[in-house]
């Protein structure tokens, strides 16, 4: 897999007022708004399906080079702007995720409303994925045959797929959807478990 080029900032994000929350309302809004475009892209962009909040393993003012932060963790320069050395407040951060978790764009890996360090990021939701899986089958005459997990997400048979080399937990969210929808079933133990879809 090649991996992407670097991510094309919105401009907002080398103005220090964007990573400080603002304090009217309609403002605070259009911030929050704009915020969750951002994390949404960034994610779809570096292909992150989970997303780690707390900088915990990055240092803060460590010193970069013009072009590109010493990390090359994706996701690290996300909340963090090099250029003008600001970093978004982990509070600020896990409010952009609650009000992505309104639109159903992200939920805590701990699931529910536990508020975890790490969360899932729907770039596209589970139900996305589910329909992109059922359209593969359709197209690539899989109904009534038997695959592994892996091989949905490694195999040669999905190359080129958006759903190739996804999480795995998530491709398991998307199936459950298929189960519900009546379109396959899952069986097997959790290391070598098969869908057969209809």
């Amino acid at each position: 897999t090649t991996s992407p080029g670097p991510f094309p900032f919105p401009r907002e994000y080398f103005f220090p007022p964007f990573f400080t929350r603002q304090t009217n309302l309609t403002t605070h809004h259009a911030q929050l708004t704009k915020w969750s475009a951002l994390v949404l892209s960034y994610c779809r962009h570096h292909r992150i399906f989970k997303l780690p909040l707390s900088p915990a393993s990055t240092t803060t003012g460590t010193s970069t080079t013009a072009d590109k932060p010493i990390s090359a963790t994706p996701g690290e320069d996300l909340f963090y702007s090099p250029k003008i050395n600001r970093r978004l407040s982990l509070v600020d951060t896990r409010e952009v995720i609650n009000f992505l978790k309104k639109d159903g764009r992200a939920e805590y890996v701990a699931g529910g409303d536990k508020e975890g360090d790490v969360v899932w990021i729907y770039w596209r939701t589970p139900e996305e994925w589910a329909t992109l899986v059922e359209g593969w089958v359709e197209e690539t005459g899989q109904k009534g045959s038997v695959l592994t997990l892996y091989e949905l997400t490694e195999g040669e048979g999905t190359r080129g797929t958006e759903f190739h080399g996804m999480d795995s937990e998530l491709l398991q969210k998307a199936l459950s959807v298929l189960v519900k929808r009546g379109k396959a079933q899952i069986f097997g133990q959790e290391d070598s478990q098969g869908v057969k879809f209809f």
